[in-house]
């Protein structure tokens, strides 16, 4: 029997796993799959260089599933910002019915997005910042713990702590982010209040992912101590690989006093992007979570998703029930 939740009702998804927005590498590639699997995957959109490429990633996509799958939205504070309304018309044009929002406050996309019956799901890093999304009028929260890949907030509150508080408060349905890889994680965030959970660094290990088979096999061969928190001392941290790249980014700022400039030449996008087009874990920054060390294959998407549903139900079933007497 299928896992039911609040989530998998109210968003028409069969098992309430999400692939969040992941920046290169929310493709086609990697959503399809997810979706052929009866979960739900989110493209990126400001991986998409124009709105135009975006319209076209959608459209390419919906030639490769009939599922539903989103769109992942992420507000950057920029000089020169994104053309966001470009994007979300994109978006709207498109036919796509959810939208994963992350960053600077969501409002007017949010409200954007509602006039044309969108589902938005809101990715934060605090109770706090989930019940202002929750006012601004999301349909889901995805809240993300200090174990994430990528920016898990300046508060250092894991999710054994950050799920259960904020499914004391929050109302709308919730995903758990940050550390779930299998069925054990499935079951444990449900048991903490959760809806659903979303996965980022274990779909990165899968064999659609569009990511060199370098990387992958790196995050099989980690355990979970390999990720460092750069960019602590400009309070914007980032949970990434543990490299050469990342501990010198970290040595630098354990000087003092860094800005972003002494790190910049570390952290740029073009090196990172070169990093990954050449097949060197070494080269570049790249997020990954504490999660590693509970990855131990490349399977397809759908034999991880089938097996994460397949162990959930098992744990459910024969192990959780057989302790009740």
């Amino acid at each position: 029997m299928p896992i039911k939740t609040r989530f998998t009702e109210e968003f028409g998804i069969e098992h309430p796993i999400v692939q969040g927005g992941m920046q290169w590498v929310g493709y086609a590639e990697m959503v399809a799959p997810v979706a052929n699997a009866g979960a739900l995957g989110f493209l990126t959109a400001l991986t998409q260089p124009t709105p135009e490429d975006l319209a076209k990633e959608i459209a390419r996509t919906k030639e490769m599933t009939d599922k539903p799958f989103g769109v992942n939205v992420t507000i950057l504070p920029a000089i020169t910002p994104p053309p966001y309304a470009e994007y979300r018309e994109a978006i709207i044009e498109g036919g796509i019915e959810i939208v994963e929002t992350a960053g600077y406050r969501p409002q007017e996309h949010v409200e954007h997005f509602k006039q044309y019956g969108i589902k938005v799901i809101h990715k934060c890093t605090a109770v706090r910042h989930a019940l202002s999304a929750e006012r601004m009028g999301v349909d889901a929260i995805s809240i993300d713990g200090f174990e994430c890949a990528g920016h898990p907030g300046e508060d250092d509150i894991p999710g054994l702590i950050l799920i259960p508080a904020a499914a004391n408060k929050v109302k709308v349905p919730m995903l758990a982010s940050g550390g779930f890889a299998d069925g054990r994680g499935l079951v444990a965030a449900l048991a903490l209040g959760a809806d659903g959970i979303n996965m980022g660094t274990r779909f990165c290990v899968t064999k659609e992912a569009p990511i060199h088979d370098a990387f992958k096999e790196r995050m099989v061969g980690n355990d979970e101590r390999e990720t460092r928190l750069i960019f602590r001392t400009l309070r914007n941290t980032a949970r990434v690989m543990r490299n050469a790249v990342s501990q010198e980014v970290v040595d630098i700022e354990g000087q003092g006093e860094a800005t972003f400039d002494d790190v910049q030449h570390l952290v740029a996008g073009v090196r990172g992007r070169k990093a990954m087009a050449d097949g060197d874990p070494d080269g570049g920054i790249w997020s990954a979570g504490m999660v590693q060390g509970l990855i131990e294959d490349i399977p397809t998407v759908k034999e991880l998703v089938d097996r994460i549903v397949a162990d959930a139900e098992a744990i459910i079933n024969s192990r959780l029930e057989g302790m009740v007497q």
